[in-house]
């Protein structure tokens, strides 16, 4: 920037700062007022950074602010000030942009101001000027909190802020074109820091335990010294080369020097013998030119092998977006002082410093103290230190902070979060693939320790080794993370430094899994797998019943105390009641109803006090009519009256039921994940398997293309894997692929192959696999065109279709269809096309004549054959859509049906099978109440009939329970599905089951016959605590029933007892997640005490006994599933133990016949075979846990305790004996 163009303001406060005569700064007597105007005009520049621009092209840092810091450090107040000015200059260029700008002006913008810092940092290589930092930081750190002032604290962070901003000031590549061991800037920089003493600050901040506060200022710091070192080298200065190393140089000389003599005897043999004026005309045969003659050749017979077609064609421009990502900047060598103090720094930081600095920066990431991003210091410091102190001398004590579990758990977290951003944020790809790089360079390094651990000759390390190898082979996520990063890897996002490193860490974790592996049978794994199903639509909700006239009394009686203490003024009645909304759209009478209701609902729910002061408040706002009441009530009065309210049957809004359009759009149904978690059984040429794709092997062609550039490790590593792939697992046709074998033909006729001499074995061998081959196959050499997969390349090398006729994943593929089945299809086609009304891929499916088609494969066949545009062409019919009014003759056949069977047992049923139209059973029902058929659903309840009684029964089923009689299982499909709609729409009448009056008498009777007296005893203990429970609590919720006792598991699995159980209202294990039988919420402390009074009675049941509460239906609970607002995992183990009622649903108002027990399933019978039915979700946030009861704490000390099962929770209940899996589902609802 020109000078001349400075601003006149801006010029002058430069000028009154002072000026430098010889070494000497003069100060003017405003300097302090103009350094503090620089700072103000810094805070109001524009976009283009002006004001920064002006300052630096002035060089004002280093002829006036850097004098003043020298030459006035005792002035503390211009001393802040100016250290402040130069915190705010030196601010990296990222921070003042936000990020690299796009166009041509504001990227000009952004390389002038880097320009100007890289001459700031020129200027800082100063050691009077680190010198004066280091005395004033050191004299602020002696200072004792008690001492230390708020401008102390902040002199002591702007310090370390300006340290840190001159190191991160990147290096000017045209300035500092040296080579390794000159001085660079930053070198000299770091010299300076080095003798002022402000490395030992360094180090005494990050150890002491008084300035934790400065522990990220401290890592952040450090980094950007050792941003240019390799630890590796850095460790092996100032000691002899090793053995390995000078083996290293001599084989990259040798291969040097073979490509130098196969280049000077290629240039030998193209020089002719004797000089001809003319080179003469070649026809190349079998290469044909522009038309069909051949290719004339008009140069030498030397140049003949570098002939192309593309010869003198611009070379097409690679677009912006695909270009290979650059690499980032290359480590270089320092001059050897500065190493050598490096090296020392490295020492004394990792004995005293490194293990309390990360527990600080890690304690600060996870309380999110720290700022964004923060986390990558301490990844880069984990990769780094790590290795220098494996190279240096390998002391685990040293590092012990960042080994273990824990360490890889959060590198682990942090990899997979960029690696999310990274696919999510596209224009920030190449950002989140270097910290993915730090992470993964962190990964491992973690790994190279733990294997140097298995190599210490103290056991107790190796022992650590151990500990830590068993948690990360164990889970999954450590060894499914290098898939997915390979599967994901891209060339224009991330550098081939980054897909090096991936394969290197790759190729140690599969070693070290492999030696985990070898003398290890039956080693165990954790295994996750996402099962989404559908989310069922939630069912309409049901309008819940009234209470019973008894029910009424008996809470009324329980009010009238409460009603009484808040009319004596023993109980405050609440002051927040309000019964009018004035801000409400509406209208006052309909509120005046609500009010009534909210009145209702108060008593209802024994809330004495709240109901009372609603209803005052509503007399106030309502006086007319004495609704609530006239002004001067009595208190006796006001009793009568809320009452009179409490039994009134006001009219309730029932919620508004949406209507069903006739032509109903396809929905997107919601999918609701489900995590399985088990163990299983590890396999190492399984998990080899995995890596058997063509996404990963691609990534490794690419990185074996620059096989020169590469290591000798680099290069075995991926040898090594492209070896286990063709020899361990066989697949070699996987690597028939055209540009490798491209790669291949480049290095066997590469002059140095003899010093990539594994990689040129692995050649000839795939080469020699392919042509063997392709002496069977013709079609090998069309396959080389295309990337394979594992069933592809097995049918390459065993034949197209022999995974069709074989087992396999593959024989699930739909069969081919012939020409006479396509011809067939055609046929019908066009036969059933122009029938109205009717579905036509239903009749083509019910005219084929090869049997196993399905309608998606008869659909996808008629578009491939062109007779559909589209798949939508046959959009599948959905229930209830097509019909939605009834018609006039539907209506009559529905009278006529109804009169039919009038009197049987199951009018409904007989009606839905034998209704022409198609309808849900609720539709059914409604049309038969609003012809006035029936006057009441319960008339529409299907009689049941008990075994051995020839009268039917006053008890009814209600509508939505499962049919349990012969007529109702012989029901089609059509009636099943029919049902289920049903009960989709009316919901579950579960929560209104009432257990039977003396049920199970019989049953209690042989149970008692047989032994079971002390079961019986302890149910019914168990059932009147429970009763005692809720009527105390005033909340159900549903109870497991938990035997902890040898007699009782027994009597729990014997299949009298559980007919028992069903008989008395209990509900079996819905699932899996299940292992106990629950006593459910719906079941009132009244119903639970006629049942334990039941199982008490030794005779047939006395006349006169109290019956079930006239005009409430019992209904027997559904086998199937949990009561409604019950989760299937509350309160209940997390184990299958298959038990028989797991398998067998038998009617639980039947007799069972006195046959011998159902056999349990075998011990070691998969979990996975015998999975029951998903469990419709209810509304509410729902955890399953396993079961905490109060009755494990008073267990009979005889009770027999299973064996210790590895990994298993301590109030877990085992698996059965000979299991090798453990089945635990992680299921969370979020409310909606």
């Amino acid at each position: 920037m020109d000078l001349y163009m400075m601003n006149c303001e801006l010029l002058a406060t430069c000028s009154a700062l002072g000026y430098l005569e010889g070494d000497v700064y003069h100060k003017e007597p405003d300097c302090l007022e103009s350094v503090k105007d620089l700072i103000r005009y810094l805070r109001h520049e524009d976009e283009t950074r002006d004001i920064r621009q002006q300052l630096g092209a002035a060089q004002i840092l280093q002829n006036d602010l850097l004098p003043i810091v020298v030459q006035h450090p005792q002035d503390k107040v211009l001393f802040d000030a100016v250290v402040r000015l130069m915190v705010n200059l030196t601010q990296p260029a990222l921070l003042c942009f936000g990020k690299v700008p796009q166009d041509a002006a504001s990227r000009h913008h952004f390389l002038q101001v880097v320009s100007y810092l890289q001459a700031y940092k020129e200027a800082f290589a100063s050691e009077k000027v680190f010198g004066v930092l280091s005395e004033k930081l050191y004299d602020l750190l002696q200072l004792d909190w008690e001492q230390r002032q708020e401008e102390d604290t902040l002199l002591i962070e702007r310090i370390l802020l300006l340290v840190r901003n001159v190191l991160h000031v990147p290096p000017d590549p045209v300035e500092e074109q040296g080579v390794d061991g000159d001085a660079s800037t930053h070198d000299r920089v770091l010299w300076a820091l080095h003798i002022s003493g402000m490395d030992d600050l360094l180090k005494f901040l990050a150890s002491s335990q008084t300035e934790q506060q400065w522990a990220l200022h401290v890592l952040e710091i450090i980094s950007l010294m050792f941003r240019d070192q390799n630890p590796e080298q850095l460790a092996a200065v100032g000691q002899g080369r090793s053995a390995a190393e000078r083996g290293e140089d001599t084989r990259e000389l040798e291969t040097l020097r073979q490509r130098e003599l196969a280049e000077r005897k290629s240039r030998a043999l193209q020089r002719p013998s004797r000089h001809s004026r003319f080179g003469g005309s070649y026809v190349i045969q079998g290469l044909k030119a522009i038309g069909d003659r051949d290719v004339v050749f008009h140069k030498g017979l030397h140049n003949l092998k570098s002939y192309s077609h593309d010869l003198g064609k611009e070379p097409r421009r690679v677009p912006k977006r695909r270009l290979a990502a650059r690499e980032a900047e290359l480590p270089r060598r320092s001059a050897r002082n500065v190493q050598l103090f490096l090296r020392e720094f490295c020492q004394d930081f990792l004995e005293g410093c490194y293990n309390h600095l990360m527990y600080l920066v890690k304690d600060q990431l996870i309380r999110e103290k720290a700022q964004q991003h923060d986390e990558t210091y301490y990844l880069w410091a984990t990769a780094f230190f790590m290795a220098f102190n494996r190279s240096l001398r390998f002391r685990p004590e040293l590092v012990s902070e960042t080994v273990g579990v824990r360490a890889f758990h959060f590198i682990e977290q942090n990899l997979t979060s960029y690696y999310e951003m990274a696919l999510m944020d596209k224009k920030e790809a190449a950002t989140w693939a270097r910290r993915m790089h730090l992470a993964l360079k962190a990964y491992q390094e973690l790994l190279r320790t733990v294997q140097e651990m298995d190599r210490s000759p103290e056991q107790a390390v190796r022992d650590s080794s151990q500990i830590i190898k068993n948690n990360i082979f164990y889970l999954m996520e450590y060894r499914e993370l290098f898939l997915a990063l390979f599967r994901k890897f891209d060339e224009t996002k991330q550098p081939r430094s980054f897909l090096r490193d991936l394969v290197e860490t790759a190729h140690l974790f599969l070693r070290m899994l492999e030696r985990f592996c070898r003398g290890r049978a039956g080693l165990v794994v954790q295994s996750k797998r996402v099962r989404r199903k559908k989310k069922p639509r939630a069912p309409a909700a049901l309008t819940a019943q009234p209470p019973t006239p008894q029910e009424l009394e008996e809470l009324w009686a329980s009010l009238t105390p409460q009603l009484q203490a808040c009319m004596q003024g023993e109980v405050p009645l609440p002051e927040d009641v309000v019964p009018f909304d004035a801000a409400s759209e509406t209208p006052v009478e309909e509120q005046r109803a609500e009010a009534l209701l909210r009145i209702q609902d108060c008593l209802l729910g024994s809330r004495a006090p709240e109901a009372l002061r609603l209803l005052r408040s509503a007399r106030e706002v309502w006086p007319e009519g004495d609704v609530f009441g006239p002004a001067g009530v009595e208190p006796s009065e006001e009793t009568e009256l809320l009452r009179e309210i409490l039994f009134a049957p006001l009219p309730r809004h029932a919620p508004p039921e949406a209507e069903e359009p006739e032509e109903l759009e396809e929905e997107e149904e919601e999918e609701e994940e489900t995590m399985r978690v088990s163990e299983k059984e590890f396999n190492f040429l399984d998990y080899l398997k995995q890596f058997a794709s063509a996404p990963v092997i691609r990534a490794y062609v690419v990185l074996l293309r620059g096989y020169a550039q590469n290591s000798a490790h680099t290069n075995h590593c991926v040898a090594r894997m492209l070896h286990r792939l063709a020899c361990d697992l066989h697949m070699e046709a996987l690597l028939f692929q055209l540009s490798l074998f491209s790669l291949f033909n480049r290095l066997l006729s590469d002059p140095c192959a003899g010093a990539y001499q594994e990689l040129v074995t692995l050649a000839k061998f795939i080469l020699g696999k392919f042509f063997a081959l392709a002496a069977t196959n013709k079609k090998a050499y069309v396959e080389l065109l295309f990337w394979k997969s594992p069933a592809i390349a097995r049918e390459m090398a065993e034949g197209y279709g022999s995974l069709r006729e074989g087992e396999g994943a593959s024989s699930q593929r739909a069969p081919v269809w012939t020409p006479q089945e396509e011809r067939e299809l055609r046929e019908l086609y066009w036969k059933y096309k122009e029938v109205e009304g009717e579905d036509v891929i239903a009749n083509i499916l019910a005219h084929l004549q090869a049997p196993g088609r399905t309608r998606r494969q008869v659909v996808n066949q008629l578009v491939r054959l062109g007779l559909a545009s589209s798949v939508k062409d046959f959009p599948r019919e959905r229930k209830g859509t097509h019909i939605v009014l009834w018609t006039q003759e539907q209506e009559q056949e529905l009278e006529r049906l109804f009169e039919e069977f009038q009197g049987t047992d199951d009018v409904l049923g007989n009606i839905m099978k034998n209704l022409t139209a198609r309808r849900s059973r609720a539709r059914v029902v409604e049309k038969l109440l609003g012809l006035g058929l029936v006057s009441e659903r319960k008339e529409l309840y299907k009689k049941r009939r008990r075994k051995g009684h020839a009268p039917v029964s006053d008890e009814m089923e209600p509508l939505g329970a499962p049919a349990r009689d012969s007529s109702a299982e012989e029901g089609d499909s059509d009636e099943e599905e029919d049902e289920e709609e049903d009960n989709a729409e009316e919901g579950p009448m579960e929560e209104h089951w009432a257990p039977e009056d003396g049920a199970g008498q019989g049953l209690v009777q042989h149970l008692r016959q047989e032994g079971l007296a002390g079961p019986l005893q302890w149910l019914e203990n168990y059932l009147k605590r429970t009763a005692g429970d809720r009527e105390e609590d005033g909340v159900s919720h549903p109870v497991p029933l938990v035997p902890l006792s040898e007699d009782n598991e027994d009597a729990m699995e014997h299949r009298r007892f559980q007919a028992l159980l069903r008989k008395l209202g209990l509900r079996p294990p819905a699932s899996e997640q299940e292992s106990f039988w629950r006593i459910p919420a719906a079941l009132t402390p009244q119903q639970l005490r006629r049942a334990a009074a039941s199982l008490a009675r030794q005779g047939p049941e006395p006349e006169g006994s109290p019956r079930s509460p006239p005009g409430q239906l019992p209904a027997p609970p559904h086998p199937q599933g949990p009561p409604p607002g019950e989760g299937p995992g509350r309160g209940g183990g997390s184990r299958a133990q298959g038990s028989p009622s797991d398998r067998t649903s038998p009617d639980p108002l039947s007799p069972l016949p006195l046959s011998a027990e159902q056999p349990p399933a075998s011990p070691g019978s998969d979990s996975e075979r015998d999975e029951p039915g998903p469990v419709p979700a209810q509304a509410g946030t729902k955890r399953r846990r396993q079961l905490d009861s109060e009755d494990e704490d008073s267990a009979s000390p005889g009770a027999r305790l299973a064996p210790p099962v590895p990994h298993v929770e301590e109030d877990e209940e085992p698996p059965p004996p000979g299991r090798r899996k453990r089945v635990r589902r992680v299921e969370e609802e979020e409310e909606d």
